[in-house]
């Protein structure tokens, strides 16, 4: 299965393209929160506070991210979910807000229907690494030497449904293997064990195995996006090299509560695009593994989450990750 990433804007933007014109009040005329759904610190939470920098460099209203952690996410989006549909309380979110709900049935929120798509704001790729260990060099050699001892190579996820073991899943479909899944109480503990030879394999992000692939501790088979990582230019992707059409990333996105006006939407989408061509930013988050994107229109990235919650809740229960 492949989770399909949406098309979207890049370096070649132009800002002189999009200059809005609005009949409607002045927006923002207030504070804007951005609300984090998981912990501080991570991906999601860095992205949103790059783009919230941007926004109230443009716009000249302070935007502050506020981080609502809590239950894969659930507390923060119903939060959101539950606010005022004014654009000024505005929901970060990532694969998990898509998956949740196939996989917590009370998760109190439906992804298609209860916010407003506004964009993409990042996306990331994994790479494909394994404990040296392992005999292979390539990404069809594995899936050879997986193919001999179906379900005897382990895969490591910091939980079931993570980004890790969703990939490991998918790739596995794909590839016709089965792996032995170990689930961790997070990406630290799976990847120590990984170094040390207590697991085999996972995907992991680029910047979190990098030092340990630089020191030879880890071997990196692939990444999981439709181009290389500008990090490591010599790991070609899953899709050259064994499986063509494999895609399997992290996104961010933004969303707001349904209702919110149209205006005020496209608005916000237009400015996350600015800041996703500016320059010094994209390189910075390069340089952490993370592409800053946008959505050509809120109705693509509409679209985009729409295919990932039906796809992601067919694998779901197919694999048994669902309630």
């Amino acid at each position: 299965m492949r989770l399909a990433v949406a098309a979207i804007v890049v370096g070649s933007f132009t800002v002189a393209n999009i200059a809005p014109c609005f009949a409607q009040p002045a927006y923002p005329a207030k504070l804007v929160r951005i609300i984090n759904p998981v912990a501080a610190g991570g991906n999601q939470d860095v992205v949103a506070r790059a783009y919230a920098e941007q926004f109230a460099k443009a716009l000249g209203q302070q935007f502050v991210v506020e981080s609502r952690p809590g239950n894969s996410a659930i507390v923060g989006t119903r939060y959101v979910k539950s606010s005022p549909a004014g654009g000024y309380t505005l929901l970060a979110i990532s694969n998990t807000y898509a998956r949740t709900p196939a996989m917590i049935k009370d998760s109190g929120y439906d992804p298609s229907k209860d916010f407003a798509a506004i964009s993409m704001t990042s996306d990331t790729a994994l790479v494909f690494v394994i404990n040296p260990a392992l005999p292979v060099k390539t990404v069809k050699a594995f899936i050879a030497l997986a193919k001999q001892r179906p379900g005897e190579i382990s895969s490591a996820s910091s939980g079931s449904g993570s980004t890790g073991h969703v990939a490991a899943e998918t790739f596995s479909r794909r590839a016709g293997i089965k792996l032995l899944h170990i689930q961790y109480k997070g990406a630290a503990p799976a990847v120590i064990d990984l170094v040390g030879g207590h697991v085999m394999l996972r995907f992991d992000q680029v910047t979190t195995s990098l030092p340990h692939i630089r020191a030879g501790k880890l071997r990196a088979l692939a990444v999981t996006s439709g181009k290389r990582s500008p990090l490591m230019t010599e790991v070609p992707t899953i899709d050259e090299s064994a499986l063509p059409g494999f895609v399997d990333t992290t996104f961010n996105g933004l969303l707001a509560p349904a209702g919110t006006p149209p205006a005020i939407v496209e608005r916000l989408r237009l400015e996350t695009a600015r800041a996703a061509a500016v320059p010094e930013l994209r390189k910075r988050y390069q340089d952490l593994g993370i592409e800053l994107v946008a959505s050509r229109t809120s109705e693509e990235f509409t679209a985009f989450l729409r295919n990932h919650v039906e796809e992601f809740a067919k694998l779901a229960r197919e694999t048994g990750m669902a309630q």
